[in-house]
């Protein structure tokens, strides 16, 4: 279990931003940035043991400053959408950027992802990183100061542990996620990739893609993955969003703890990731707006559906309908989540 440091690059004000790679004893390996702590890559084994990277993203810094979709960042002070960015709490109105259409998105103009993190290596035996960050008061216009703590871990499970923690001085909503895109076979399209979703019921959305504050079953719907089904089977099926889905799904959750509320196959490698959260929440996005007009990792263009985003986090717009699981933290309080990303092989879906 190693972590190693290289120099990434700099930012435009001269700062450094570094590269941190995370090695397990089977050779899997991660690759993290201080600069919105992003995960740049992760080498995986296949069915025959050759390791792959199966994260969307670039080889250099200056591709990530430059506009792209978030590709393998914390996300926040609040992940997801906030209706017109607007909410009230306590009894006053705070106002948020807007920069998604008519609404708020990932914490806004400069989110948790364009900010570049203090970090340093985990102590102990194990492969990792603990990167933190202040949120001052009033920043993209969210009351109270936050500092927030993500600490990204490689076990010799073949598992990627993130685990979040924040406090404040001032009532304010928090929601984390990390925003990776997934592509387990390394390249092409997600579409014949094999999902499972813990998810019986779901937010549908309006055509901003804000939260209706309906609970809606899956079943009979283009979202229903309770058993096993290609990405792109019901495609046609999905109501227009970008032609694929960006959906909240709402996780069945077993007991207070981590719970696994996704499992993806791929079948030509045999790659398998399992996606455990203690959230109550699951984005499900399929990069919808990928045009091949971004050039990645290898070369490799990325063309529409080249990537799996499965977010972890509470519901959007949360903080503007009561009766979902609150993202309201307070002095004193502690927000806490953790999101493992588990990887192994297998002969088939079920396996």
């Amino acid at each position: 279990m190693t972590v190693r440091t290289d120099l990434f690059g700099r930012m435009p004000d001269g700062r450094p931003v570094r590269l941190f790679t995370l090695t397990n004893a089977h050779g899997l390996m991660a690759r993290v940035t201080d600069y919105g702590t992003i995960i740049t890559e992760l080498h995986v084994p296949d069915r025959a043991g050759r390791l792959g990277d199966v994260v969307l993203g670039f080889d250099n810094l200056a591709q990530y400053l430059a506009v792209h979709p978030y590709f393998g960042c914390t996300v926040g002070r609040v992940a997801n959408r906030i209706a017109r960015g607007r909410f009230t709490l306590d009894g006053k109105e705070y106002t948020l950027a807007i920069n998604n259409g008519p609404n708020h998105l990932h914490g806004g103009l400069v989110g948790f992802d364009k900010a570049v993190w203090q970090a340093e290596p985990l102590p102990g035996p194990v492969a990792g990183v603990k990167f933190t960050h202040v949120s001052p008061d009033g920043d993209e216009g969210y009351p109270g100061r936050v500092d927030v703590t993500v600490a990204m871990s490689l076990t010799d499970a073949n598992a990627l542990i993130i685990e979040y923690t924040a406090a404040t001085d001032r009532a304010t909503p928090v929601n984390l996620t990390n925003h990776s895109y997934f592509n387990l076979a390394g390249e092409g399209n997600v579409l014949g990739h094999e999902l499972l979703l813990s998810a019986e019921t779901y937010t549908p959305a309006d055509e901003t893609d804000i939260p209706t504050g309906v609970i809606a079953p899956v079943q009979g719907t283009p979202l229903d993955f309770t058993r096993p089904t290609p990405i792109g089977a019901r495609l046609d099926k999905v109501p227009d969003h970008g032609h694929g889905y960006d959906h909240n799904v709402v996780v069945t959750r077993v007991g207070g703890g981590l719970t696994v509320a996704a499992r993806v196959f791929e079948p030509v490698t045999g790659r398998a990731m399992e996606v455990l959260t203690t959230e109550p929440g699951l984005q499900l996005y399929t990069g919808n707006y990928l045009d091949g007009t971004l050039t990645g990792k290898r070369g490799i263009r990325y063309l529409q559906h080249a990537g799996l985003s499965l977010e972890a986090q509470h519901f959007p717009n949360s903080v503007n309908h009561p009766g979902f699981p609150s993202t309201i933290l307070r002095p004193g309080g502690t927000y806490r989540q953790t999101t493992v990303y588990a990887f192994s092989v297998a002969l088939t879906g079920s396996g």
